[in-house]
């Protein structure tokens, strides 16, 4: 059996077309969607991710810019920059890119961005709003997720969906949305975790499995059962004896999973492009709804 490779780079792109008479409608009014990012420290996965949203807002003609600090910075100086940034009209979305300093209180700089420019869609009112099946700004790795499986009109209807993992950012908000009563979602939704025992059991039931485990390779082609689906957003580095000294898998092992799943996505170039493609369609949400 052939299995269907699921290119979030193809997805991404369609996204990107499909936004840009959007662009347009708002800078005919005089309104580019703008993103400030709030980077702490010198964590080289941010960075790279920054980076690559710049670079993208930037092929967009779309506005962002990027506030830096050391990792000596104290937490009221950055909830000081937060609440000016919430008043700045140049800026429709805010970002505040994780993990930050083991002194800082995440949870307190998330809520203190103002939910209409919580385009992470990491606030406690945004989340609610999910959970209760009216989403507002949805997580960009979630979303991204879903739109991968409608571009490829794959129908989570009647289907059990596995999620493993159950962060704030990944798992928890793509267990709720695969559950919800709409097109593409509606699935019966499993959610297992790190310390879930024999996992295996759960994914060899699921007819679609979201890995968001963080674990290298975790799943393998004995855990899943002919034709499932699996959805690995999972980045991790493992050292090699390349050029550049590692190579980056997912939280399954693709060798094994080949053949056997129906469809998957790959590491690098599945759910990571989704992932900035979403953070775009949400600022430029946003500024669709400063109109209002």
């Amino acid at each position: 059996m052939d299995t269907q490779i699921l290119s979030g780079k193809e997805v991404s792109n369609a996204v990107y077309e499909a936004l840009k008479n959007r662009i347009e409608a708002l800078k005919s009014q005089s309104i580019i969607p703008g993103l400030a990012a709030v980077l702490v420290g010198e964590d080289p996965a941010s960075q790279v991710y920054v980076r690559s949203k710049t670079k993208k807002f930037a092929s967009l003609g779309l506005h962002s810019e990027t506030i830096t600090y050391s990792t000596d910075i104290t937490q009221d100086e950055i909830l000081a920059k937060i609440r000016e940034l919430n008043n700045n009209v140049l800026y429709h979305g805010i970002l505040v890119q994780l993990p930050l300093p083991g002194h800082i209180e995440s949870e307190t700089v998330l809520n203190a961005v103002d939910p209409k420019k919580d385009v992470d869609g990491f606030h406690p009112y945004n989340l609610g709003c999910l959970t209760a099946g009216k989403p507002t700004f949805i997580p960009c790795t979630p979303k991204g997720i879903m739109r991968i499986l409608e571009h490829y009109k794959i129908d989570l209807s009647t289907k059990h969906v596995v999620v493993v993992g159950r962060s704030n950012i990944v798992g928890r908000p793509i267990s709720i949305l695969t559950n919800l009563k709409q097109k593409f979602s509606n699935a019966t939704t499993t959610v297992c975790h790190s310390g879930t025992k024999n996992i295996n059991q759960f994914t060899h039931q699921a007819d679609v499995v979201i890995l968001a485990l963080g674990s290298p390779e975790f799943l393998n082609g004995n855990d899943i059962k002919d034709r499932a689906v699996i959805i690995d957003v999972g980045i991790n580095r493992i050292d090699d004896d390349s050029e550049r000294g590692y190579k980056l898998v997912g939280d399954g092992e693709v060798a094994s999973l080949l053949g056997k799943a129906s469809a998957l996505t790959p590491v690098p170039g599945g759910v990571g492009p989704m992932t900035i493609a979403m953070l775009v369609e949400n600022t430029v949400e946003a500024a669709e709804r400063s109109l209002h």
